[in-house]
């Protein structure tokens, strides 16, 4: 089995914040990105575990929610652990732009990062 692909991202929202705007980042996420669908998402207090299939390839993990950062450890298979650098950098920026306390530039950014994140 890989290493897992870790994205540690800090922020200033609170935790209860911090985990409303990624449950709605990550319901824009599916629909941005055609080739992503969601297996699994559930959440347990202030930790979500999911599982999600791209290009017919499983990657599952969990996403902690702390009062002043998130941590996603994410599990990819091998075929997608070429991709792993630019996925660690596409989620750090998706998640930058959510977590930012400004939403409305964070709601124009992540457009374009939606754009950005379906072209890899």
């Amino acid at each position: 089995m890989s290493a897992p692909l870790i994205v540690s991202i800090p922020h200033s929202l609170g935790r209860e914040e911090a985990a409303r705007r990624l449950k709605a980042g990550l319901a824009r996420a599916v629909t941005s990105v055609p080739v992503l669908h969601v297996d699994e998402e559930r959440w347990e207090g202030d930790r979500m575990i999911f599982r999600v299939r791209a290009l017919g390839q499983v990657a599952s993990g969990q996403l902690d929610v702390a009062d002043d950062n998130v941590r996603l450890e994410v599990t990819l298979p091998w075929l997608l652990q070429r991709f792993a650098e630019r996925a660690q950098i596409a989620i750090k920026n998706r998640g930058n732009l959510l977590l930012t306390k400004r939403i409305e530039v964070a709601s124009e950014a992540t457009a374009f990062s939606d754009r950005r994140c379906a072209a890899i």
